[in-house]
């Protein structure tokens, strides 16, 4: 298969949905150009060359425009993509995220959808300081109505937005940013999808499982090599859907290996990691053989300083640390 970077993959999700689709629009900040390439880190290039300035759009700097006329459009039978260029700005799209979009479906019984995908990115580690490098997804796992998608790799980006197109239900799909052009995987030429609340097992063992989130899904794997040189076989699993969350796939691994480390960029007080411990806690407490544990990042705002910015997040050192503890 090729080899393809994050960005690139999702780059590529966006041109096969608009061909296949000719209700799938794009709109957002800076999309049509950008810095050049089309966005602020290149997803949207080359599409307003293929489809024209009536199905990528370029608004104001308004999340909660971009928002609400996404939202509009879906209830009139358009599937848009509305690009949140932070997703730190979605607190300014929250209202029509939250609910309106969220909402519809319930509130007219089934006879209203709101197609929508919110797309952003998030995540430290690029320099971006406090305002633009946030991991917010817990503030809106707690919206009923919503999915919400975190992709690891090229292969999962591309084939979960595409079904997020396709999903009648609204979708705030992430995207880390350090990702974009780091990370590349292979990602097949032919068409395929990826289900959306389906885990996915990035390395199997039997000492513990590590459950790891989008950029934090490497550094499980990092640390997983470097128990595995000590002789401890870390498991790692990525949800790649926080919403609906593949329950089955968490337990099926907590059952076998009865020792569990979640591990998520954002702080670890209140972050998405304390429900699914709350799901093991709940649905698995029998099978564990030592307490669970959470490696996230401290309490505080995402440092400006780059030392800092390194010492806030989580890394494989901290993972393999924690890990040890565990199996003490």
């Amino acid at each position: 298969m090729r080899e393809m970077t994050f960005v690139d993959a999702i780059n590529e999700a966006m041109h096969e949905e608009m061909a296949r689709d000719e209700r799938v629009f794009i709109l957002g900040e800076d999309i049509r150009v950008g810095y050049g390439k089309g966005g602020a880190f290149g997803a949207t290039n080359g599409l307003l060359k293929r489809f024209g300035p009536d199905r990528v759009i370029d608004t104001p700097i308004s999340e909660s425009a971009i928002a609400g006329m996404a939202v509009g459009a879906a209830l009139w039978g358009m599937r848009p993509i509305a690009e949140i260029m932070f997703s730190d700005f979605l607190a300014l799209a929250m209202d029509h995220v939250a609910n309106s979009a969220a909402k519809m479906r319930y509130a007219y019984a089934g006879e209203a959808i709101t197609p929508v995908v919110f797309r952003t990115a998030f995540g430290a580690g690029v320099g971006a300081a406090l305002h633009h490098s946030q991991s917010p997804e817990a503030w809106i796992t707690n919206v009923p109505g919503l999915k919400i998608v975190m992709p690891s790799t090229p292969y999962d980006a591309k084939g979960l937005l595409k079904s997020a197109i396709r999903d009648d239900n609204p979708v705030v799909f992430f995207e880390h940013k350090y990702m974009y052009s780091r990370v590349k995987g292979s990602v097949p030429q032919e068409e395929y999808l990826v289900p959306l609340g389906k885990a996915d097992l990035k390395r199997l063992g039997e000492d513990l499982t590590i459950i790891a989130t989008g950029h934090m899904v490497h550094q499980a794997l990092a640390a997983a090599d470097r128990l595995a040189s000590e002789g401890i076989k870390a498991e790692v699993l990525d949800p790649r859907t926080l919403v609906p969350l593949d329950k089955e796939a968490i337990l099926h691994s907590v059952e076998k290996t009865g020792r569990v480390l979640i591990v998520h960029e954002a702080p670890t007080s209140g972050g998405f990691g304390g429900e699914i411990a709350a799901v093991i806690a709940e649905e698995a407490f029998y099978s564990l053989d030592a307490p669970i544990k959470r490696v996230g990042a401290p309490f505080t705002p995402v440092p400006c300083s780059p030392i800092l910015e390194k010492y806030y997040l989580p890394n494989a050192d901290k993972i393999v640390k924690a890990a040890k503890e565990i199996l003490e």
